[in-house]
Parts: structure tokens; sequence; C-alpha cells
């Protein structure tokens, strides 16, 4: 887990480490990507969906503070998945700018970023750490 704090949320963690703290308890995984995404690319077995976009990621999703509140209390451990880690730290800093005090980004996110030939799952992120997924 990355010791360091990155403003508007609790930090960043590694999958693996966040794969650890979810099995033991210690935390919810949300997965912040579209219905679309976790249908066709995979998803985490257990991880909650709680989307951060909706209309296949068209607009930003009105309801998901309301969402992740069903799912989540305020000062819950909640570490949040998206397909880069890019829109789980939009996600992150809107939860802690509504009151929640414990929320994380997964580095790399579920497919991690695009290498130089513009390919994910080629340079870090969920997949490539070798986490738990399924698909279909």
């Amino acid at each position: 887990m990355s010791s360091s704090q990155t403003p508007g949320y609790a930090g960043d963690i590694s999958p693996a480490d966040a794969w650890a703290q979810v099995q033991a308890g210690e935390a919810l995984l949300v997965d912040v990507r579209t219905p679309e995404e976790q249908k066709w690319v995979g998803r985490v077995p257990g991880a909650i969906p709680v989307p951060w976009l909706i209309d296949n990621g068209q607009r930003q999703n009105p309801d998901f503070l309301a969402q992740l509140r069903v799912v989540a209390e305020p000062d819950r451990k909640v570490l949040l998945l998206c397909r880069s880690g890019v829109r789980s730290v939009a996600a992150g800093r809107a939860a802690t700018e509504a009151g929640y005090t414990n929320v994380w980004n997964i580095l790399g996110g579920f497919e991690g970023p695009l290498d130089e030939n513009r390919q994910r799952n080629r340079v870090a992120g969920w997949r490539f750490e070798g986490m738990p997924w399924e698909q279909g």
C-alpha cells in the first residue's frame, strides 16, 4: 500500500494489497466501470458495481453517491476500480467530498494504461498483475 497521500481521497493501493484487504474483510471493492465494460471485458468476483459513468460511458452517473451509500457507510474502507485508474480517482474525490473518509484508488485499474502500441493489459493493472477475474 502506498503511504503517499493523494489530494482529494485517501490514497492509492496496489491490486495485490487491495485483493488481500477485500479477502480479509477489511475493505469493499467497488467497480466504477460501466455495466458494458464489466460484461464484455471482465469483472472481479464479489466486486460491487457502482458505475461512475452511464449511457455507455457518455455521462456521469447522477446517482453515483446515492448508490454508493446503499453499499458502503461513509467510514467504511472502499477500494475503487475502473479501467485504468482515472475514473476511480474522480469517483474517489467525489466520495471524499461527500463525506467518505477512507476511499482508495486501485492503481492501474482493471486493464492498466495504454502501452507504446496503444494496448492495455501489458503494463499494469488488476489483470496484468494476475489478480482474480472472470468474464461472461
